[in-house]
């Protein structure tokens, strides 16, 4: 089902949101590209803005906490327990990048590094559980840890969340992360050509799009630029895109509903 109503399970990716420079115009930018609605927030939530489609919240912007601080979409994993979690970060070699924040009565969070460097962000819900609408056009539908330390990745999630790694049958070398049992994202070692030297390790985000090619036309007209063009894939028809601001993202038409 798309929509989301109950909490998610424990170590499934639940939440994405974009600290950006511009949030007016990144607001502007993804309303026109994905059809969602969202202003900036009051004070007392440093502006941050939740975005909706058809009334759901899908995706979070605000601004940055630095003027150097560069934009980026951040994945966000489930957790009982942040505070637990937290500990076992560093237990399991990585690295706490904040300390447990209480974010109002929404739930708790805070954000980390795995043992390659990829950032991720963990929530615990309150009244807030996450993402209300996925896997349909405009919503979330894939978080991928791109890894330039796959193996040690695999291990830090496997210890931190219990999350288990099976090799994709379609695509060799490719990870696919289940957290009981269930498919809940995707890891793989960073190689050539798909990604430069230079490219640290980093969780990707997919929103679903009815149509790829469109999709990516529609960007280029508002000024983002294309990393990966339109590629036909076993899942479906990919592409991925940084956005004005450099934030990357990609965008999927799925070749089956998720």
């Amino acid at each position: 089902m798309p929509e989301v109503k109950a909490p998610y399970q424990p170590g499934t990716p639940c939440w994405v949101d974009l600290m950006v420079p511009d949030q007016q115009a990144a607001l502007d930018f993804y309303r026109d590209l994905f059809g969602w609605q969202g202003e900036i927030g009051p004070p007392e939530t440093g502006g941050y803005s939740v975005c909706t489609r058809n009334g759901h919240p899908v995706a979070g912007i605000g601004p940055v906490a630095a003027p150097d601080q560069p934009a980026a979409w951040t994945s966000y994993i489930a957790s009982a327990d942040a505070a637990t979690v937290h500990s076992s970060v560093t237990a399991a070699g990585g690295t706490p990048l904040t300390e447990v924040m209480d974010v109002m009565t929404l739930g708790r969070m805070f954000l980390a590094a795995d043992p390659a460097g990829a950032v991720f962000g963990v929530w615990q819900a309150k009244d807030f559980i996450g993402a209300g609408l996925v896997n349909e056009p405009g919503s979330l539908i894939w978080n991928e840890c791109n890894s330039r330390g796959a193996e040690a990745a695999s291990a830090f999630y496997a210890q931190v969340f219990g999350l288990t790694f099976t090799e994709s049958e379609s695509m060799p070398g490719y990870q696919e992360i289940k957290a009981d049992g269930k498919l809940v994202g995707g890891l793989q070692q960073m190689k050539p050509p798909y990604f430069t030297p230079d490219t640290p390790s980093y969780w990707g985000v997919y929103f679903a799009v009815d149509n790829t090619d469109s999709t990516v036309d529609a960007a280029v007209k508002r000024n983002a630029v294309v990393v990966l063009p339109p590629t036909d894939s076993p899942v479906g028809r990919i592409a991925t895109l940084r956005d004005p601001w450099g934030a990357q993202f990609s965008v999927i038409t799925a070749s089956q509903p998720g």
